[in-house]
């Protein structure tokens, strides 16, 4: 193929409202889980996946995010002076996952409208949006699958998950043509946030989409919708229902960051899994667990 997928476009615009007030001055995407702001798990994901750039769609009050992924040359300098490499070597990695972009997206008009400010960067070649409130564990790298899907078959590709009927109503859901064949189906619809009763599949798009640039063309056409806003679901409905979309239904490990709940979750399930905090986290909870059993 003469164009590959060389970009990553992360949309940063969101107030973060269900975080208030922790959001009211910190934006919701370096909020930590554990003690990594949850963009850095996406920036990283891209990196591993061989992307050699990601393109931040920020807004008013989020320029601390693209400072994050930039030298702190003081800080660098007393952790240095202190021989603290372990402390070093952590606030170096962001620097160092690849090559950061970043372009304002101003006035608050959507998912759609904010993937649209990737047109003049993205051009003619095949992109990735990945969205920070979806953490996929990296030794699930569905990202690269995503990828090699893209290059062998062409056209769009969107992650999908199998959620159960009562769930659905919280996510795009895919209509999809014919039996699952591996981990692919081709996708003849989207539909948003469908009731249970009204979803075609059980299948919910998730955070992670590898889109040709033809998705430039039909945002710009695309009309306000749900909330006055531009949905990104309505300009890939287009291509799905023109044939020109698949999907990778990922079974793998997944963390929601969407709400307090769910980041919560995520937060103590990872903790759980490092070594320098795990275990005497599980003991804890376990203690916890049967105090509040009692």
């Amino acid at each position: 193929m003469a164009n590959r997928v060389r970009t990553a476009v992360i949309p940063a615009a969101g107030l973060g409202t269900r975080f208030l007030p922790a959001t009211k001055a910190v934006p919701k995407e370096l909020l930590p889980v554990v003690d990594t702001p949850a963009i850095e798990y996406v920036v990283a994901e891209a990196a591993a996946a061989g992307l050699p750039e990601v393109l931040l769609i920020t807004g008013r009050g989020k320029v601390a995010i693209v400072d994050h992924f930039d030298a702190n040359p003081w800080l660098e300098q007393m952790l240095t002076a202190k021989g603290d490499t372990e402390r070093l070597a952590v606030v170096r990695r962001s620097n160092d996952l690849l090559q950061v972009h970043s372009v304002r997206q101003g006035e608050p008009k959507g998912l759609g409208h904010a993937v649209l400010q990737a047109a003049a960067h993205v051009g003619d070649n095949p992109f990735a949006v990945m969205l920070g409130d979806d953490l996929i564990d990296p030794r699930d790298p569905l990202l690269a699958r995503m990828i090699e899907v893209q290059e062998q078959l062409g056209g769009s590709v969107v992650a999908l998950l199998r959620v159960p009927a009562e769930q659905i109503a919280l996510y795009g859901c895919a209509a999809v043509r014919g039996e699952q064949d591996g981990d692919l189906v081709e996708v003849s619809d989207l539909v948003e946030k469908p009731a249970a009763a009204d979803a075609p599949s059980d299948l919910a798009v998730i955070g992670r989409y590898v889109l040709t640039p033809e998705i430039f063309g039909l945002l710009e056409q695309t009309q306000p919708g749900r909330g006055g806003e531009i949905q990104l679901t309505d300009a890939l409905s287009v291509l799905a229902r023109r044939g020109e979309m698949r999907g990778v239904v990922f079974d793998g490990r997944r963390y929601d960051t969407g709400d307090r709940a769910s980041w919560l979750k995520a937060t103590i399930r990872l903790a759980c899994e490092r070594t320098d905090l795990g275990p005497e986290l599980r003991a804890w909870i376990q203690d916890f667990a049967a105090e509040l059993s009692s």
